[in-house]
């Protein structure tokens, strides 16, 4: 694969991290009933890092939660001969919450589709909202994302990676071409 262009830096996600902590504050009136839960594997950390953003500007602390959807894709059988099973992790209770749902690229919405199903067997929250750092388009369902860090128009031939410092041991965003 090779790298055509780098999307976000350090400095860039990090802003871009901030400015979506702000509007998730300003679109739910503060933060005193939201939970974030970041989708495996990056929509993890990049939930864990919003969560201290909120925290540094409203003093509060956001639940954070981890959601493994293996099970509830909808191609599994096709692309898992023998699924790995990572762990689900919500320690607190999601009924009447507004829950935010965290992953690194929004693209056909079949990941968000999972996620959701996930969710609901978790319990009854108030209402889901998407963030996303990237968007690069392409839906295959009627999906969009309430909180978008960066919309990257993209080709299929494209992928878009992300790093992560607490995965990859840098932060980045690359475009590649397939």
């Amino acid at each position: 694969m090779q790298v055509k262009a780098r999307l976000l830096d350090e400095n860039s996600i990090r802003r871009t991290l901030i400015r979506l902590s702000h509007e998730i504050i300003e679109k739910n009136k503060g933060v005193s009933d939201v939970a974030l839960i970041g989708i495996k594997t990056r929509g993890v950390p990049i939930a864990k890092r919003i969560a201290e953003y909120i925290k540094q500007f409203e003093g509060v602390e956001v639940p954070v939660g981890v959601l493994d959807i293996t099970l509830y894709r909808d191609d599994l059988t096709e692309k898992y001969e023998d699924p790995k099973l990572n762990e689900t992790k919500v320690d607190f209770d999601i009924k009447d919450k507004k829950v935010i749902l965290v992953d690194d690229v929004l693209f056909t919405g079949r990941t968000v589709r999972a996620a959701l199903d996930a969710i609901m067997d978790l319990g009854r929250p108030r209402l889901i909202q998407l963030a996303v750092l990237v968007d690069r388009g392409h839906r295959e369902l009627p999906i969009r994302a309430d909180y978008v860090g960066k919309n990257v128009p993209t080709s299929l031939s494209e992928i878009v990676h992300v790093h992560l410092k607490e995965i990859d041991g840098e932060d980045v965003v690359l475009i590649a071409e397939k």
